[in-house]
């Protein structure tokens, strides 16, 4: 039924919007805008065609989903740029079931965020 689909948004209920603005934006370097919808306002931003949603909203960890951002490598480099930021790593740099490797973090609603590096890249760049 969804073969011929792609994701094309992913949202996050957030409780604190301005907080979360300067996370994905200013330290994790993701594009994002403040809008003012019919609700209220929001942030929206796109990464590779991929839209990225937050939506002021109560929130508990578990209720948005968890996001893998691909690496092309590097992933070592990253680990340590989220740690010197101050970013809870909740998993570190291990390997992932296809081989490769990842890493999970938190942004400051506790939703897990993901780094994938495939297979046979380079851990440090």
């Amino acid at each position: 039924m969804l073969t011929n689909c792609k994701v094309g948004a992913i949202v996050f209920f957030v409780s604190d919007l301005a907080r979360s603005v300067t996370f994905y934006r200013d330290t994790l370097g993701l594009p994002l805008e403040l809008l003012d919808g019919h609700d209220g306002p929001w942030a929206t931003g796109e990464v590779d065609g991929l839209a990225l949603v937050l939506i002021p909203r109560p929130a508990r960890a578990g209720d948005s989903p968890v996001v893998v951002f691909s690496l092309e490598g590097g992933i070592d480099d990253y680990a340590e740029a989220l740690a010197a930021r101050q970013v809870e790593i909740v998993v570190p740099v291990s390997e992932s079931p296809d081989g490769g490797l990842s890493l999970d973090f938190l942004d400051p609603d506790g939703n897990v965020l993901s780094l994938h590096q495939p297979a046979g890249a380079v851990r440090r760049r």
